[in-house]
C-alpha cells in the first residue's frame, strides 16, 4: 500500500510534469496526416460523389442511400466509443487500440475498390464496407485525441491541435492531387487533370481511378501512422485486460452518472452532438450537391476538394494560434457562424441562378468552373474549409480544458459519443427529405436548423 504524503511535503515531493521531444509530437501529428485522405478521398470529394452519380441508380437515391450507410456507422461508433474510452483509461495503453482499430479501417476502406459503376450487386457490400472503414478510423481517433495532454503543456494544446488538423489538411491536399493527377482520368479525353494517362493502366470507362482511392487511403494510413508508434510514448499498461474491462464499465458509469453534476460540460457534449451532427452531413453530401447541381464530375469535385482542403489547412493553423490567445469557445462559435451563413448561401445557389433572383449562364460542358454559380460555390466551399478545421481543432482543445486529467480517454469517448450518438440523426434526416421530396437542395436545408441550434447551445456553455 503506497504511503500518503504529509501536507507540509507535498509541494516538495511533486515534481513538475515533464514532457517527450518534438520527434514524439511529430509523430502525434502525422495520425492526422495519415487519416484525413479518407475523409478527403472517400467521404466528400471522390468515391461518395462517384457512388452517388455512376453506381446508384441516379444522385438523389445515391445521396439517400450513402447517408443512411453514414447513419449506420455513426450509431455504432456512438454505442461503442465511451466504453471503449473507459476500457482504455483503466488499462492504459492506447496504441494498441489505434492499431486494431486502424487495422479494421485499412480492411474496409481497400474492399471499396469493388464499387463498379452501374453494377446494383455491388452496392450493399459497398456500403458495408464503408462503415467497417469508418467504424475503424474514427475508433483511432479518439485514442489518438487522447494522447493530447501528455504531448506539450496545457497552454499549448490549442496550437497543438491545429496543427495537427492543419497537417491532415495537407496529407488531405497531396492525395488529392495524386489522385486527380496522375491515377483518375476523364471518361471522354483519358487523361488526368495534368494531362497524363493514370498510372498502373487503371481504365477511366470503369472508373478504376476513382475506385483506387479505397486501397490508396488504407496504404497511406499504413505508412504515415508508423511515426506515432515509433516516437510518440504511451501510457504505461494499469491493468490486465479483463480488470481493465471491468474498471472501466465501473468509470463510466460513474461519470456518467455525475454528468447531470457538470453543466458545463453536459451542454458542451450537446452542443457538440449537434453542430458535429451537421458537419458530418455537410461533408458527406458536399461533394454529392455539387455533382447533383453541376454535373461535376471527378476532377472538378475534386479540384473543388483541393482549394477547400488548402483553405482547411489555413484556418486550422490560424485558428490553433487564436485558440491559444481567446479561446477555444470563441474559435468554435465563430466559425460555427460562418458555417450556417455558408449553408444558407449554397441553398441560394443553381445552376443557373444566384442567391434565388439572380439568372447567369448556366455551366459549359468542358469548361472549368466556367459559371458564376460554380465559381460561388467554390467561393463558399473556400469558406467551409476555413472554419471547418478551426471548429473540430478547437471541440477538442475545450474537451480537455473541461474534462478531468485522469478520465480523459472516457472523456473523449463521451466526445465521440456526443459527436456521434446522433450523427446518424443529420445525414438521415437528410436522406429521408431527399428521398421524399427527391429535392437535394430540400435535403440540404436541414443543416441550416442544426447549426443554428448548435450555436444556440454552445453560447450557455461557460469556457
Amino acid at each position: 500500500m503506497s504511503q500518503a504524503v504529509p501536507a507540509h511535503d507535498s509541494h516538495a515531493n511533486v515534481s513538475p510534469q515533464t514532457y517527450p521531444p518534438r520527434k514524439a509530437v511529430f509523430g502525434w501529428i502525422l495520425f492526422d496526416w495519415a487519416a484525413q485522405p479518407y475523409f478527403s478521398l472517400i467521404t466528400t470529394f471522390v468515391f461518395a460523389p462517384y457512388f452517388a452519380t455512376h453506381v446508384a441508380a441516379n444522385p438523389a437515391s445515391g445521396q439517400a442511400m450513402w447517408g443512411f450507410a453514414t447513419a449506420a456507422a455513426g450509431l455504432v461508433i456512438a454505442l461503442l466509443s465511451p466504453v471503449l474510452g473507459a476500457i482504455a483509461d483503466a488499462g492504459g495503453r492506447r496504441k494498441p487500440w489505434i492499431a486494431a482499430f486502424g487495422a479494421l479501417f485499412v480492411i474496409g476502406a481497400s474492399i471499396m475498390w469493388i464499387g463498379k459503376p452501374g453494377d446494383t450487386s455491388v452496392i450493399l457490400p459497398l456500403l458495408i464496407a464503408f462503415g467497417i472503414a469508418t467504424v475503424g478510423i474514427e475508433f483511432a481517433t479518439v485514442f489518438n485525441n487522447a494522447m493530447m495532454p501528455t504531448l506539450v503543456p496545457p497552454e499549448r494544446i490549442g496550437r497543438l491541435s491545429g496543427t495537427g488538423w492543419a497537417a491532415g489538411y495537407v496529407g488531405g491536399i497531396l492525395s488529392l492531387i495524386l489522385v486527380l493527377g496522375f491515377l483518375a482520368a476523364s471518361g471522354e479525353t483519358g487523361r488526368t487533370l495534368f494531362g497524363f494517362a493514370p498510372l498502373f493502366g487503371l481504365d477511366p470507362a470503369t472508373h478504376e481511378g476513382d475506385r483506387i482511392t479505397g486501397p490508396l487511403s488504407g496504404l497511406w494510413f499504413i505508412i504515415f501512422v508508423l511515426p506515432m508508434f515509433l516516437f510518440t510514448p504511451d501510457r504505461a499498461a494499469k491493468a490486465p485486460a479483463l480488470g481493465a474491462v471491468r474498471e472501466g464499465l465501473r468509470e463510466l458509469c460513474e461519470t456518467l452518472s455525475t454528468l447531470p453534476r457538470q453543466p458545463r460540460m453536459l451542454t458542451f457534449l450537446i452542443a457538440n452532438m449537434v453542430y458535429t451532427d451537421a458537419l458530418v452531413a455537410l461533408f458527406a453530401f458536399g461533394g454529392i450537391y455539387a455533382a447533383g447541381t453541376f454535373g461535376w464530375q471527378t476532377l472538378q469535385i475534386g479540384t473543388f476538394g483541393i482549394l477547400a482542403a488548402f483553405s482547411g489547412t489555413l484556418g486550422a493553423w490560424i485558428g490553433g494560434k487564436l485558440d491559444d490567445r481567446f479561446g477555444p469557445k470563441v474559435v468554435i462559435a465563430g466559425s460555427m457562424s460562418i458555417l450556417l451563413l455558408a449553408c444558407a448561401a449554397i441553398l441560394s445557389i443553381d445552376r443557373d441562378t444566384l442567391f434565388f433572383v439572380f439568372k447567369v449562364a448556366p455551366p459549359q460542358p468542358g469548361k472549368l468552373f466556367g459559371s458564376p454559380a460554380e465559381q460561388a460555390y467554390l467561393v463558399l466551399g473556400f469558406l467551409i474549409g476555413m472554419a471547418a478545421g478551426p471548429m473540430q481543432a478547437a471541440s477538442r482543445t475545450l474537451l480537455i480544458r473541461l474534462a478531468p486529467k485522469d478520465r480523459i480517454t472516457q472523456f473523449f469517448g463521451l466526445f465521440a459519443l456526443s459527436g456521434k450518438v446522433t450523427s446518424f440523426m443529420a445525414p438521415l434526416v437528410v436522406s429521408i427529405v431527399t428521398a421524399v421530396t427527391m429535392s437535394q437542395k430540400a435535403g440540404m436545408a436541414v443543416l441550416v436548423v442544426f447549426f443554428s441550434a448548435g450555436l444556440l447551445l454552445l453560447s450557455r456553455v461557460r469556457a
